[in-house]
């Protein structure tokens, strides 16, 4: 963001001219009130979801305003799918710090309306506040689905198989691309591919009515794949083993992982990839495949849930377990 403040718009004008225009259900009064009204349809219940994004551990304060604003809003639809829900609208809550600038508002607002029309979403309502220090936002999702069908961590059961969507690792390595933290680092395609996953993260809102069908337990992978599967198995009282070899991986991350060993425990580690991994009774497995990609989000089999109650284990090639410091990414550093 650009310094000065000189002829901004104060806090309602700002909301009037760049909020306003995304509240288009018209249970937010627009925005003209202190709440909105929201009714789920006959048959079905709400599901809620809420995340914070702060300037230097989500996102780098140099990134773009639209991009910002995309990933905000997108790592709560990711949950939402997750779950088997689809995205009906979100609150936003967003403190500036004291250089904002309106053209950076409007790219932000920009970004947010580009979502919405592609998820069919709306802005409910939120708040605005001047920050202490650096950029923060939260975004809160509300989605619907047929009641008593939410897909939860806990429900795995032995022998179910574990699944994820697309391909892990890429946000991860993007990040460490962008931090020139990474030994052979792609140029060109896979450069820009591996940077995008980071900056733009994919909900896969098209699988939630197919997890809702198949899945015993899902959630996406927010944290890092195994430590993410390891909430699965914690909450549902099983321990599961990952096929380090069967983990879906980009052209790029294929690559960097040949080159640099350290690559592989950052796709099994890093987090912010925002796929969905799932477990799946395996009579159905075939099916939810097909399903899945009827769908237009693959998914690939990693692994089995098996009994006992254990984090999960990662099998190398080799048949051998791979000691991994830490299963994912704790913002409080316990790993």
């Amino acid at each position: 963001m650009a310094a000065g403040a000189r002829g901004r718009v104060g806090e309602f004008g700002l909301i009037a001219r760049y909020f306003r225009p995304l509240a288009s259900d018209p249970g937010t009064f627009a925005l003209t009130d202190d709440a909105a009204r929201f009714r789920p349809k006959a048959g079905e219940e709400l599901v809620v979801t809420t995340d914070l994004l702060a300037e230097g551990v989500h996102f780098l304060a140099e990134d773009a305003a639209a991009s910002i604003a995309r990933k905000a809003l997108r790592v709560n639809l990711s949950d939402l799918a997750a779950k088997g829900a689809d995205p009906a609208g979100y609150l936003l809550a967003i403190a500036l710090p004291k250089d904002w600038t309106e053209d950076w508002v409007r790219k932000f607002a920009n970004g947010l309306k580009g979502d919405q029309d592609t998820y069919g979403i709306a802005l409910l309502g939120g708040d605005t506040s001047r920050a202490a220090g650096g950029l923060t936002i939260v975004i809160t999702a509300i989605g619907h689905l047929p009641k008593g069908r939410m897909v939860r961590r806990k429900g795995a059961r032995p022998g179910d198989l574990v699944f994820v969507s697309g391909t892990v690792g890429d946000a991860a390595l993007g990040l460490r691309l962008r931090l020139g933290s990474i030994d052979g680092a792609p140029a060109g395609k896979g450069a820009k591919h591996l940077l995008d996953r980071y900056l733009h993260p994919q909900p896969r809102t098209r699988l939630a009515p197919v997890l809702r069908r198949f899945a015993t337990s899902a959630l996406d992978v927010s944290d890092g794949l195994v430590g993410d599967l390891g909430h699965i198995c914690e909450e549902s009282g099983v321990a599961a083993t990952i096929e380090a070899a069967a983990v879906p991986l980009s052209r790029p991350a294929t690559a960097l992982v040949a080159t640099d060993p350290s690559a592989l425990v950052t796709v099994l580690t890093g987090g912010d990839d925002y796929e969905i991994l799932s477990t799946v009774p395996p009579r159905s497995a075939d099916a939810y495949a097909a399903a899945a990609t009827a769908a237009g989000v693959p998914v690939t089999r990693i692994g089995t849930v098996t009994r006992g109650k254990a984090p999960p284990r990662v099998v190398g090639a080799d048949g051998k377990d791979l000691e991994l410091a830490s299963q994912s990414w704790d913002h409080f550093g316990k790993g």
